[in-house]
């Protein structure tokens, strides 16, 4: 059971990130696609069809946030959502948790870890409870936000 609030549709997601980010003092851009010819992951709708099977219109969200990090966020009608931070991506973070994630990376809580074997360093972002994500940091130099987020 999520610990986080419910998040019932896209525009509810959307809302809360918007609010987050503005209590950082973060400009947003959305771009919104409205129905299954619109939205990414319908690629088994119909020839020219807008709605699901079931009549509802699909609604996917591109959030651009400004400042550091670099933030992109996709809400997708799945009640899924993809973050990237600084081109680390988060794929598959539940809708209902976006806001608690958005908040920790800029809250500060979000950290870059790494090891010497097997090498590597991971963008983790802890949220509220016992609940952390932890990503593979793709390249091998850091951005200058992602060096001051590193702990030993």
């Amino acid at each position: 059971m999520s610990r986080h609030p419910h998040l019932p549709t896209t525009q509810a997601a959307v809302t809360a990130l918007v609010e987050i980010a503005r209590e950082f003092g973060r400009e947003v851009a959305v771009t919104d696609d409205i129905g299954a010819d619109r939205t990414s992951r319908r690629t088994s709708a119909g020839a020219f069809a807008v709605a699901d099977p079931d009549g509802s219109l699909p609604h996917e969200a591109f959030l651009e946030l400004s400042g550091s990090p670099a933030v992109s966020v996709r809400v997708f009608p799945e009640d899924d959502v993809r973050f990237s931070v600084d081109g680390v991506d988060f794929e598959d973070v539940p809708r209902d948790a976006a806001p608690a994630f958005l908040r920790s990376v800029y809250g500060g809580l979000a950290h870059v870890k790494g090891r010497l074997f097997p090498p590597g360093q991971w963008l983790v972002v802890p949220l509220p409870g016992d609940e952390t994500y932890r990503e593979l940091i793709p390249h091998l130099s850091l951005t200058p936000w992602l060096a001051r987020a590193a702990r030993p």
